[in-house]
């Protein structure tokens, strides 16, 4: 059943995770480039990508003989080096930056429903029920649409130091939480 701790729980993980905040930067120079980003189009794609990989994703890792706890450890790495990455400001994973594709390519995937939420998605799995993830990956997907369409305002209102005390906060948050699933899935 619902339960507000999870879904608060659940709504910060991914909201850390996917980092539309720290994105803005990227998301103002791929709008500069497209002339316009379609902000329902990118969140119903990245939403459904997510919404898919939540109702499909464990029976995909049964195929392969993976179970989510493992899956779970596996994720939380990733998502150790995602807070990394926004704490020292270094980039492991490599997006693609081809913005011809429009709206889904890359601001949809792989940039708001890339490998780290993804795999974020699965390893919550391991902790939270399911209609709280739901419900996390909606509330998200309520802020993803109202950052695409206020990217302008946001930027200014934030400025650029802003924008990476935001990114460095996020990044800690986020090392606690890859601990947090690391360490409560381990020991099964």
């Amino acid at each position: 059943m619902f339960s507000f701790d999870q879904i608060l729980a659940v709504t910060f993980t991914l909201f850390a995770v996917i980092d539309i905040v720290g994105s803005i930067p990227v998301l103002v120079s791929l709008k500069e480039k497209l002339g316009h980003i379609d902000a329902g189009k990118a969140t119903l794609a990245s939403g459904f990508l997510m919404i898919l990989f939540l109702l499909v994703g464990e029976p995909f890792l049964k195929l392969l003989s993976v179970d989510v706890h493992s899956f779970a450890v596996a994720g939380s790495i990733v998502i150790f080096v995602i807070g990394l990455e926004m704490i020292l400001g270094l980039e492991f994973f490599k997006t693609d930056q081809d913005a011809k594709a429009g709206s889904i390519v890359p601001i949809a995937f792989p940039l708001i429903a890339g490998s780290g939420t993804l795999t974020t998605i699965m390893s919550l799995k391991a902790n939270f029920g399911e209609y709280n993830i739901l419900a996390g990956i909606c509330l998200n997907l309520a802020i993803i649409y109202t950052v695409l369409r206020c990217l302008n305002f946001i930027e200014r209102v934030l400025g650029k130091a802003g924008l990476m005390v935001l990114r460095k906060f996020f990044g800690v948050i986020l090392l606690a939480i890859a601990v947090k699933i690391f360490k409560s899935n381990i020991n099964l």
